[in-house]
């Protein structure tokens, strides 16, 4: 019986691995998933739905959440696209400001006290057990592609709340202004003490945080046209956005400042430095001569908060800004390889949202998930390969786990991508990263695949799908953390399909797949399920539904969203 179980398994998985999937899918106004799942013939008001409607809704929700879930495509189906960017653009409820509490870094006696307040396991569980369950998915997503741009890490920074603080920056201006988020970003003592603007002075100004403020956070290094398309000179090169004087200048611009106190610590006291609450100036060590960069003039005598001012404007002003931000963040939650044209669209709403104002993050996400390309049919060269953290999260969301987020922190760093801890500022993949044996795509996260990364994401999936016990060791609450309820590992929902293996391969579709599977994948699928024949009902499906579950989440229909 292994034999045929194994079997069975590999053809089903080699058959998804195969192909692309095709056009006779699981209609769902006729084959409703019920059994606690989802029915998705409300679209529409109650009409029958299309398939490329149905196919919308899933892909809406791999752009809006970590995840599809049975909750929130019934939505999308109730509200429709709109109605759904709108209710997740007025969301909120995730928050870290409860761990942003800051702690004198001679606090800790022992390991346990430093592992809970000087890493990043608390804020990083935080940040799983929201993308898991949280409501304000849409901001979550947003703040996670905003802090893969703009980064600091635990690597160089290990303090619990001062990672919770600098990510709290991005959950709030998620649907801000950038502007607004440039300036917190740049008075933010994390990220000061990151890229070594606290402390800079007029004897020796810092230039790491200038060059990676002008490089990576905002104009990006050479002249974009506004499709996001390099400019180019007379020889066809590419132009650059600032020069060597103008790191310079900005340096001198951001000298002058270092972190509040706790308490009433002495600016003497190394042990006392506020990492959370905004930097504060220090006029002694502030070049107050006057400055000149990126077209801009800083008289002499002006403040220290007026030269920081002027950094952030010309930054935030610089015709290549919204471009460059604009891609980033298509590439986040569409797709790798946008065309010029899509770019193009969404930069005009960040330079203008329609009422003259510069920077509106809300509309410019409004503008990525509605813009024809964000709704077009699938494309080959329109996907993008999942970084290891959608595929952890978005596994847990659609067997249905709770956690408070232990377990993930435990896994992430053997899937080479742990939450907070960039190895550099340069993230964990560089943006343009070419897709391996093409000479025009890009496939950003394809720079983290190697067979080590793509055995560790396979062994991740058997360990939560046919090795998954709510026993396992991993899932239990953590001691020494503060209160944790641990993860909730339960198949009920599939239980509940009993021997309707047809709803059941129809929900693994849906929620894994992107109903997109051929009718002979559909075959092959409930070959592999039907080799299972335990008999307790109860047991024989839910062995059924974790096999299904390895199966489709170790195949590129998972792993590739389109």
């Amino acid at each position: 019986m292994k034999i045929r179980w194994m079997s069975a398994a590999l053809g089903a998985a080699g058959l998804l691995s195969a192909c692309d999937g095709g056009t006779s899918n699981v209609n769902l106004a006729d084959s409703r998933l019920t059994s606690g799942l989802v029915d998705l013939s409300v679209v529409n008001a109650g009409t029958s739905p299309g398939q490329s409607q149905i196919t919308d809704a899933i892909r809406l929700a791999r752009q809006t959440t970590f995840g599809p879930t049975p909750a929130v495509l019934q939505r999308i189906a109730t509200v429709g696209t709109t109605g759904w960017i709108d209710e997740q653009l007025a969301a909120r409820g995730s928050t870290y400001a409860d761990l942003a509490v800051p702690q004198r870094t001679d606090f800790c006696k022992d390991g346990a006290c430093s592992r809970r307040y000087f890493t990043r396991t608390v804020p990083a569980m935080r940040f799983y057990a929201n993308a898991v369950s949280g409501a304000d998915q849409l901001r979550q997503r947003v703040a996670f592609a905003l802090s893969q741009m703009i980064v600091a890490s635990e690597a160089e920074e290990p303090s619990a709340a001062g990672i919770a603080g600098f990510n709290q920056l991005f959950l709030d201006n998620a649907f801000g202004n950038y502007r607004t988020l440039l300036k917190a970003v740049t008075l933010n003592p994390y990220m000061g003490a990151y890229l070594d603007m606290a402390g800079s002075s007029k004897a020796a100004p810092s230039e790491n945080y200038a060059r990676e403020f002008l490089q990576l956070f905002s104009m990006g290094p050479n002249q974009l046209n506004a499709d996001g398309t390099p400019r180019r000179d007379a020889t066809g090169g590419t132009i650059p956005n600032y020069s060597a004087d103008d790191i310079r200048g900005v340096a001198r611009a951001l000298t002058g400042w270092g972190p509040a106190r706790i308490g009433n610590a002495s600016p003497l006291d190394r042990y006392g430095a506020d990492d959370v609450h905004p930097m504060i100036p220090a006029t002694d060590r502030y070049d107050a001569g006057e400055k000149v960069f990126l077209g801009t003039r800083v008289p002499a005598g002006a403040t220290p908060e007026a030269s920081v001012d002027a950094v952030v404007d010309a930054a935030f002003n610089n015709p290549s800004t919204g471009p460059f931000v604009s891609r980033h963040l298509i590439v986040h939650l569409v797709t790798a390889n946008p065309s010029p044209a899509y770019v193009g669209r969404v930069a005009r709403v960040f330079a203008n949202n329609g009422s003259g104002v510069r920077g509106d993050l809300k509309a410019v996400v409004r503008a990525i998930l509605l813009d024809p390309e964000a709704r077009a049919a699938p494309r080959p060269d329109r996907g993008k390969l999942k970084e290891p953290i959608l595929v952890m999260v978005g596994l847990a969301r659609a067997i249905g786990m709770t956690t408070d987020g232990y377990v993930f922190v435990l896994r992430d760093k053997y899937l080479s991508q742990s939450v907070m801890r960039a190895p550099s500022v340069f993230n964990f993949y560089p943006i343009d990263y070419p897709l391996p044996g093409s000479s025009t795509l890009r496939s950003p996260v394809s720079k983290m695949l190697s067979s080590g990364l793509a055995l560790g994401i396979h062994n991740f999936v058997v360990g939560w799908t046919l090795l998954s016990n709510p026993a396992n060791a991993e899932f239990a609450p953590a001691t020494g953390l503060g209160t944790t309820s641990g993860t909730k590992v339960t198949w009920t929902s599939w239980e509940a399909f009993g021997d309707n293996l047809d709803a059941m391969i129809a929900a693994v579709d849906v929620l894994l797949l992107g109903n997109s599977i051929t009718p002979t994948q559909r075959t092959a699928l409930r070959n592999a399920a039907l080799s299972i024949t335990d008999k307790d009902p109860q047991l024989r499906a839910r062995k059924r539904a974790q096999l299904l579950f390895y199966i489709a989440a170790t195949s590129p229909l998972f792993l590739v969203d389109r």
